[in-house]
């Protein structure tokens, strides 16, 4: 279990038990070929978002908040109400989710944010039996690009469909 840091003096730092998490599971096991089921850098891109998706407070609450109650402090304009750093952290995970796509940041936002385990995700999703894993290894693995822990893969071959020394024709074929 790994303890993640305070974030003031006053407050003790949560507990985060990885085998909880469903990244933190696929991590840990090992497909047939002896690798394990998720790399590093799919790992840290996730627990990335994960941690965004906590600051900006998204997640629906379960309990009363009573550190409010009775005080009348709360206006009913809860975007007002948000700290400077939970609305940063809201703009990175909405920009992480986008530059991924609709079709991917659904299975990410399930997995990582919301600790869905796969076939719990393959349901809600409508995704077929078992394709979850492949579908969200894809996820991970742009999800990291965007975050720049992978570069973007090199285009090599045709960059062009003419002759060489062609060139365009200005005005179209009648010109």
């Amino acid at each position: 279990m790994r303890v993640m840091p305070a974030q003031s003096p006053n407050h003790s730092a949560p507990a985060f038990n990885d085998a909880e998490s469903p990244l933190g599971w696929l991590r840990a096991r090992r497909g047939k070929n002896g690798q394990p089921l998720i790399s590093d850098l799919q790992f840290v891109a996730g627990e990335r978002l994960r941690v965004d998706f906590e600051r900006a407070m998204l997640a629906g609450r379960t309990t009363l908040n009573w550190d409010l109650a009775g005080t009348g402090a709360r206006t009913g304009n809860a975007p007002a109400e948000l700290s400077d750093g939970a609305i940063a952290a809201r703009r990175r995970y909405h920009a992480a989710l986008d530059s991924v796509g609709p079709e991917l940041g659904s299975i990410l936002e399930q997995v990582c944010c919301l600790s869905a385990g796969m076939e719990q995700a393959e349901r809600l999703l409508n995704l077929p039996p078992r394709s979850g894993r492949a579908v969200l290894g894809l996820a991970l693995t742009a999800l990291a690009r965007h975050y720049g822990l992978l570069a973007a893969p090199r285009r090599e071959g045709v960059v062009g469909w003419s002759a060489p020394g062609s060139r365009p024709v200005a005005g179209g074929a009648g010109a």
